[in-house]
């Protein structure tokens, strides 16, 4: 792991107020939580700091409240729903700058937990306000980053506020997926391969420009790999494509040329005249496309040539679905592939991450969630490691020298 970042578990707590940045902003419906897979993810983390005696407030900002304070926004069903994950008490204090906030601190024992309220309430979160984030940092000892999904915005609770810190580390959630993308991509074994789909090519123009650089072979997929095969000169009927990013396809093309990067692309498509569930469809060659019928998935020919091709690689990273897999039987690729994936990382052949809101569903759907070694349920942040963007919610983490 990157020897410039100092891990939770390597500080000693005991006796300290630990401020704690999560990203628990998890949907909720009629004040219940409907997915706590967030929770879930920092649950351990929380259980070691209180184990290990320290007082922990919690910051986390909820929804788009935009400055201000709004009920509907409050982070009182989080707090609810955490207190009994962690068969404890978990205090909601509404004020975070003044000197409410700052006594419900100082009552803190070794083991007890509080959860500020909402930080967007603050217009200062948002706009990275040195002067709030210096409000905030009175309200304990050791910052711990562990929100990477927040790790690309430059917000004062992520980026302000550990910089006026004088001790910060990465907590245990955090270092996961540190460990998992420098494993993935910063020093991966080799051969190392991505997929890389979904439905539009120019949402992913700089992914796959930086992984043109950084991987030995892309296998393109979804609505995307249309725009690919129209800069092939392919003929691609009613399917959905970018005829606008031909050009930006045919330099993608060229780059991997020039680094070495091999490009997969569909050589068959299921195709059908309408997008629906169990729509009739057939399976055609890519240069047999009627001007009527859309590509909605791979057919069983690409399938085949990409998990032969799976057999060779040592590390994959994924991001977006092979075809329309939230209908039936368009999921036979996007399903096809992961399970492959699937059992390579399960006979420790390969390490595999994964990350993106339609990625983690496209893997739910497969049943293989829990057999890749890692599912970032970071969005924008994990896109932009992607990208090769510096984070900075990550930079500020990092230690100096």
């Amino acid at each position: 792991m990157n020897a410039s970042f100092l891990f939770v578990d390597e500080v000693d707590v005991a006796g300290k107020t630990v401020i704690v940045r999560l990203d628990l902003n998890v949907p909720v419906k009629d004040g219940v939580i409907t997915d706590d897979t967030r929770l879930q993810r920092v649950l351990a983390g929380l259980v070691a700091l209180r184990g290990a005696g320290a007082a922990i407030v919690i910051l986390t900002h909820f929804g788009r409240p935009k400055g201000k304070v709004m009920p509907d926004f409050s982070i009182a069903p989080i707090a609810a729903a955490l207190a009994a994950l962690l068969g404890c008490e978990v205090a909601v204090e509404a004020d975070l700058t003044g000197d409410a906030g700052r006594a419900a601190v100082a009552r803190l024992g070794p083991g007890d937990v509080v959860m500020m309220e909402n930080l967007r309430f603050y217009p200062g979160e948002e706009a990275n306000d040195p002067e709030f984030a210096a409000s905030l940092s009175r309200l304990g000892d050791i910052y711990v980053g562990d929100a990477f999904s927040c790790a690309h915005r430059a917000h004062a609770s992520v980026e302000a506020l550990p910089r006026q810190m004088g001790m910060v580390c990465a907590g245990r959630s955090m270092g996961a997926e540190l460990e998992a993308l420098e494993a993935a991509l910063s020093a991966p074994k080799r051969p190392v391969a991505a997929v890389v789909g979904g439905a539009k090519a120019s949402t992913k123009l700089q992914i796959l420009e930086n992984l043109v650089t950084r991987v030995d072979a892309i296998i393109l997929g979804g609505g995307m790999a249309n725009t690919f095969l129209l800069a092939q000169g392919h003929a691609v009927g009613a399917s959905l494509v970018e005829a606008d990013m031909v050009e930006m396809a045919g330099r993608i093309i060229a780059g991997a040329r020039a680094n070495g990067c091999r490009l997969i692309l569909p050589t068959d498509a299921l195709v059908a005249r309408e997008f629906a569930a169990h729509a009739p469809n057939r399976v055609t060659s890519v240069e047999a496309i009627a001007a009527d019928e859309m590509i909605l998935d791979v057919g069983p020919q690409s399938i085949a040539a990409v998990t032969a091709f799976l057999e060779s690689c040592a590390t994959l990273v994924w991001n977006g679905p092979m075809g329309a897999f939230e209908i039936p039987p368009f999921d036979t690729g996007t399903n096809a592939v992961a399970r492959a994936v699937a059992v390579h990382t399960d006979s420790g052949k390969m390490l595999s991450v994964a990350g993106g809101g339609d990625t983690m569903s496209a893997l739910a759907n497969a049943g293989v969630s829990d057999q890749f070694s890692y599912v970032s349920t970071a969005g924008g942040a994990f896109l932009e490691w992607l990208e090769g963007k510096t984070l900075p919610g990550v930079e500020a983490l990092r230690q100096a020298g």
